[in-house]
């Protein structure tokens, strides 16, 4: 059975950083194509970062390039998020996705994820 745990969320100023860790077991992330999608009260879920099954593919959503870092772990089995220069409107439930399949390329769609966790709330204040 597969199971994803994400840790790391919290409170923070705004301009500040968190790293969020999603880890997995009953599957490596090194054979799963992988994301980080949030959801904000009364917003749909949405995609922020996404990596390929072996990491040499990377997407990120236009809100967040230059300012979040996806990445593998694969001794580790973890999924990370780095978060940067935090804004309010990144407030929002954090959740780690994974693939049932590998994947060469990143992939975007919400339904092609066969695997989520739980997720973590991160709040960024003004």
């Amino acid at each position: 059975q597969v199971q994803l745990v994400e840790s790391g969320g919290g409170l923070v100023q705004a301009g500040g950083s968190l790293r969020l860790s999603c880890a997995a077991s009953g599957r490596t992330v090194s054979s799963s194509f992988m994301g980080w999608f949030r959801q904000a009260p009364g917003k749909e879920r949405e995609l922020v970062a996404a990596i390929s099954s072996r990491s040499f593919n990377t997407y990120y959503t236009d809100s967040v390039k230059g300012r979040f870092t996806i990445s593998k772990d694969n001794a580790k089995n973890t999924l990370y998020l780095q978060m940067n220069s935090l804004k309010p409107e990144d407030t929002a439930v954090y959740y780690c996705a994974a693939g049932g399949s590998f994947s060469r390329v990143v992939v975007l769609r919400p339904v092609d994820y066969a695997y989520w966790g739980q997720g973590t709330q991160v709040t960024v204040s003004s």
